[in-house]
């Protein structure tokens, strides 16, 4: 069976050119419920439909700039953490150097 357009593969995908909902015939009570009714405006579906694309075009650059922002924070997080260890490092550095002054202090006092 071969369909002209389906729901998953649309004949094509400008919203313009897709063809509008059609409305339900019958009766009002055999209509089925969520169906399209007679007064269905077909230029704000297009113009809907529109929006929808254009917001949907958008959502990879939002994503994007989600993802970029969050690798900005890791990166700036490393760095903090990478700045702290350093510091840490120095300090032991420093204190070790202290320690030696004052056992040199110590042993020149003594002789």
């Amino acid at each position: 069976m071969t369909a002209i357009g389906t729901i998953d593969r649309p004949l094509t995908h400008d919203p313009l050119k897709q063809a509008p909902m059609s409305p339900f015939t019958g009766t009002t009570s055999e209509q089925p419920h969520g169906s399209a009714t007679a007064d269905f405006i077909t230029a704000g579906a297009i113009t809907s439909r529109q929006n929808r694309t254009r917001e949907m075009q958008l959502i990879p650059e939002a994503m994007a700039r989600a993802h970029m922002d969050d690798r900005m924070r890791e990166a700036d997080a490393e760095r903090h953490a990478l700045r702290l260890v350093s510091a840490r490092r120095m300090q032991r550095r420093a204190e070790r150097v202290s320690m030696r002054a004052r056992r040199a202090l110590a042993m020149a006092v003594m002789h």
